[in-house]
């Protein structure tokens, strides 16, 4: 079954002439041709979930097989979620509803388009992952974020360890657009959760949920929704606001680097996989025709000439000048999703303390070369990053290099550096 329209899948030119070859490199190469999606909704939902995404890996042999083989996986998740549910196992239950929901909002991914299908996926996501809160080790609370006369969608985790009357910093957690909210608390041993650190995540404009409810990308979408989010943090009396980071992935780069300038308490901002080309020219002309297809629908677009026309506002032209906190980035050198110069040229215009993770010969979602096997977890040094500005720690501007065997080489940052290409593997 034909997962779009052949009206929506004719929107972008390269996807259109494009087509055939995407789906032979599906069956030369897999689900994972594009980047590592299938890796970073697995790592969050465990290793007790390898044979569900094993099983879509096997079956996957062309873009329309994506949609219905995560969803196969997810209903039968959800079967099992509930027969453990009816026998009273709650605590299993609970991972098997997480992991469905997981699955559904990845079976989402491909359909660019306001389909019964899609807007199925998405009810039976949001079950799945309101079963899961129910039955957290932790208290998992609901959110909808007033914005411009709708709401986004988003979920407030509280540390396992909280106690009634305290008081905990939050990380507001951004996706990319490729990301569902869902995956971005862990099912087990969260990273900031276990670091005693509350975690709101969302989805934004034009993101998922908020895509079905034509809530669309705009130019300063995430500003206004990173106001309304702080707002509604200020009303949980478990929050400390005045302790507040803001983490972002990819796309969610650049939205949460925007989101960290209107919140006046920000201790920290940290990203991995940075986006912040003008235009995506990389992403959109260099890349999986995917990309541009999928963009278009979350900033609601039908026409591509018109797209063409939106897309160059959004970009971090002048946003590194805004940030004012400590400002980490960790990157891949080889970045095939975004280039290396405009992470430099947006680190150079942070005056507040700032460091760069860069790990040697790895692409936008890491996970593909020995220097981040064997170097540092990017989502674990990133905790630990703001856990320390928190706690107030000082730190200094630097470039710190993950080599091929995994150790850091630091310097100083310095004024206006720039990348030397291929120059590290000669000194």
């Amino acid at each position: 079954m034909p997962t779009l329209p052949a009206g929506v899948e004719r929107r972008v030119e390269r996807f259109r002439e494009q087509r055939w070859v995407l789906d032979n490199v599906i069956q030369a190469v897999g689900v994972t041709w594009d980047q590592g999606d299938m890796d970073f909704a697995l790592f969050p939902c465990g290793i007790g979930a390898l044979g569900d995404f094993l099983r879509v890996e096997r079956n996957v042999k062309k873009y329309n097989d994506i949609a219905r083989e995560y969803a196969a996986a997810a209903q039968h998740r959800q079967r099992n979620a509930e027969t453990l549910d009816e026998q009273g196992y709650t605590v299993a239950a609970r991972e098997s509803y997480y992991i469905a929901s997981v699955l559904y909002g990845q079976a989402q991914w491909p359909i660019a388009d306001h389909t019964r299908q899609n807007h199925e996926l998405e009810k039976r996501k949001n079950f799945c992952y309101g079963k899961y809160a129910e039955y957290a080790d932790h208290i998992v609370r609901q959110a909808e974020i007033p914005y411009q006369g709708k709401a986004l969608p988003g979920w407030l985790h509280l540390p396992p360890n909280y106690r009634p009357g305290d008081k905990v910093p939050v990380v507001i957690t951004v996706g990319g657009m490729d990301s569902t909210k869902e995956i971005c608390v862990a099912l087990n041993g969260d990273q900031f959760l276990s670091r005693g650190i509350a975690v709101f995540l969302f989805d934004g404009p034009g993101q998922y949920s908020s895509a079905l409810r034509e809530i669309f990308i705009t130019e300063d979408g995430f500003y206004e929704a990173g106001r309304a989010i702080y707002d509604w943090l200020g009303q949980q009396e478990e929050i400390d606001t005045e302790q507040v980071a803001v983490r972002g992935v990819s796309m969610g780069a650049l939205w949460a680097s925007q989101i960290s300038t209107v919140i006046p308490t920000t201790k920290a901002c940290a990203i991995a996989y940075p986006s912040y080309e003008q235009g995506e020219d990389t992403a959109f002309q260099m890349n999986s025709p995917t990309f541009k297809l999928r963009f278009m629908f979350m900033a609601g677009y039908e026409d591509e000439a018109e797209f063409d026309k939106f897309i160059p506002g959004i970009n971090a032209q002048g946003l590194g000048a805004k940030v004012t906190c400590p400002y980490l980035v960790c990157s891949g050198e080889d970045d095939d999703w975004s280039s290396i110069e405009s992470t430099f040229q947006v680190l150079n215009d942070v005056t507040t303390p700032k460091e760069l993770l860069l790990y040697q010969g790895e692409g936008h979602t890491l996970h593909s070369r020995s220097s981040s096997y064997l170097g540092p977890n990017e989502f674990q040094y990133m905790a630990d990053w703001i856990a320390d500005r928190f706690k107030g720690k000082p730190m200094e501007s630097q470039l710190s290099v993950v080599d091929a065997t995994g150790r850091i080489r630091r310097e100083p940052w310095g004024e206006n550096r720039s990348y030397d290409y291929g120059l590290p593997d000669l000194l």
